[in-house]
């Protein structure tokens, strides 16, 4: 048995001239002779340092006696059976399944983490969660009300000028970002797509970043100048009037184009707003949308041009809004394929609301406003779990519909790179063939070297049924099932919500009809592969 080996007497270990009283002094010397003792005295731990000194150890928040198991974290659930699935569970777990569950690391951290933090008091900020959008963000406020007092709001991140690696050898992350330069785009559907997606390239070469296949690139935006200049014109705010807000000051237009989220509406814009409304019933209104009711689809402006008559002086506005968020997108090459360089597949977004066309802040950045040679601050956001097999000889299954392609791209780029052996199965699909099959020259290429050895389209919108990517499965359900058997790892990228969950029900289908299970034996089969690392998603 070891014996603890206590000092015999606590030798003075700060100077005279420490910024200290001799009472502060004394304590902080006994502190460290008892966790640094005499050569030969074993340490004492921690919590036997705070004994030692008359301190209680503080308590683990995060020691809650929860069993570990998140039935909920499955991208495809929806949030109130996710919260239905955490009840009973301890605060720290019911944080968790409020998020998207999609590991995106968007937030700087995954679920779980960031879930961890927030409980802890370590993280305040409750908007993080970009997939999750108003509704996780409501239910964290809510949540975090347990906590005895809801962390208070941190100010928005001031964006840091762009620059190149300084050699200091410090990080890169969503915090902390460096700087990429644009190259190039490319739109990868014919004019005639009803979809417009685009190949983007970006020099990595001075930015001190590295990544691998199935990792994904952050992007800092900027928020397009016609909606900022819009919001300045209904406010009568000039764009270069200088606004001092969160303890800092800037132009009103530096704060809607770099700092500032314009879409959605947050909610504590609506507080503001009942706050300034003079009209009882418009006040009751606004209360009612900044608790969520009747406040879905509202943007910045859109709120701004619903209440003309409301004039919220400009750095209540600014303190008002939720801070820009960076965008992910799954890397779509490979390193060994593009020395010094990386590329996105990026679909633009747009959409009608009312009277209005909205536009994605992000896809229409790397689509339209960025010029090439313009610096751009970015990170790379290791993978959670979305990673190719250590063997090249292990087949693998790629299912990517759409920009879900991307890390598929990548992970072929790599195989063909590294003279893979083992099989690699494609499905892809989109609306139309002749429109919309990216990369077909390379998948064809791919195919003709041995990286790729099967490809299965689907077109939803060519003439005869639809048909999407889960079909195409259900047809080569045997030879799936085949190369589960051979040990195959299986891949999924792209929309969470639907197609995800239609390959997974597609693959339990496949698996119960050819391979004789039940249902349930099915999806203790799915399940399996999930925990062996051999299904793997990168959902969004």
């Amino acid at each position: 048995m070891t014996m603890t080996t206590r000092p015999p007497f606590i030798a003075p270990m700060l100077p005279d001239n420490a910024p200290f009283s001799a009472e502060q002094r004394a304590w902080l010397s006994g502190f460290l002779a008892a966790v640094l003792p005499a050569p030969g005295a074993v340490p004492l731990s921690g919590a036997d340092a705070a004994a030692f000194m008359g301190a209680t150890p503080a308590a683990d928040p995060l020691a809650d006696g929860d069993d570990g198991e998140a039935p909920w974290h499955d991208p495809t659930i929806a949030i109130d059976e996710r919260m239905e699935m955490a009840e009973g569970r301890p605060l720290r777990r019911r944080m968790m399944a409020a998020m998207a569950q999609q590991d995106c690391g968007q937030c700087g951290y995954n679920c779980e983490d960031y879930s961890n933090a927030i409980a802890t008091g370590a993280e305040p900020k409750l908007t993080l969660c970009v997939p999750g959008g108003k509704e996780t963000a409501r239910m964290l406020k809510k949540l975090a009300e347990e906590l005895g007092e809801a962390p208070a709001a941190a100010p928005a991140a001031i964006a840091p000028p762009v620059r190149e690696a300084d050699g200091s050898g410090k990080g890169f992350s969503r915090d902390n970002p460096a700087t990429a330069i644009f190259l190039s785009r490319r739109r990868l559907n014919a004019e005639a797509s009803e979809k417009e997606t685009h190949h983007i390239e970006f020099d990595l070469s001075r930015s001190g970043l590295a990544y691998e296949p199935g990792d994904a690139f952050g992007i800092y935006a900027n928020n397009g100048a016609a909606l900022v200049a819009a919001i300045s014109r209904r406010l009568g705010v000039p764009l270069d009037e200088p606004i001092s807000a969160e303890g800092t000051t800037r132009t009103f237009g530096d704060w809607l184009t770099y700092v500032k989220s314009l879409s959605p509406a947050p909610d504590a814009l609506f507080s503001l707003y009942a706050s300034l409304a003079t009209d009882a019933g418009e006040r009751a209104k606004l209360e009612r949308m900044a608790e969520g009711d009747g406040a879905d689809g509202l943007d910045v402006l859109a709120v701004i041009q619903a209440y003309p008559h409301i004039a919220p002086a400009p750095f209540r506005l600014v303190e008002a809004l939720d801070a820009l968020q960076p965008r992910l997108y799954s890397i779509s090459s490979s390193p060994r394929a593009f020395a010094g360089g990386i590329s996105l597949t990026v679909d633009v977004v747009k959409y009608q609301v009312d009277d209005r066309l909205r536009f994605g802040v992000a896809s229409t950045f790397l689509s339209h406003r960025v010029e090439p040679g313009d610096p751009v601050r970015v990170y790379v956001q290791k993978a959670h779990g979305f990673r190719l097999p250590e063997s090249c000889d292990t087949p693998i299954i790629m299912v990517g519909p759409g920009t879900g392609i991307a890390p598929f791209r990548a992970f072929l780029q790599e195989r063909l790179a590294a003279k893979a052996k083992g099989g690699a199965w494609l499905f892809f699909g989109h609306q139309r063939e002749a429109c919309d099959f990216f990369y077909r020259d390379e998948m064809e290429e791919f195919l003709a070297k041995g990286a790729l050895t099967r490809l299965s389209t689907a077109w939803s919108r060519d003439a005869g049924p639809k048909t999407y990517v889960q079909d195409r499965m259900r047809e080569n359900g045997a030879e799936l099932c085949d190369w589960l058997e051979r040990g195959a790892h299986f891949y999924i990228c792209g929309d969470a919500k639907r197609m995800a969950k239609d390959v997974e029900t597609a693959l339990t289908e496949a698996i119960a009809v050819h391979l004789g299970k039940s249902s349930d034996e099915a999806k203790a089969y799915v399940a399996a592969l999930k925990k062996a690392g051999r299904y793997q998603a990168d959902v969004y």
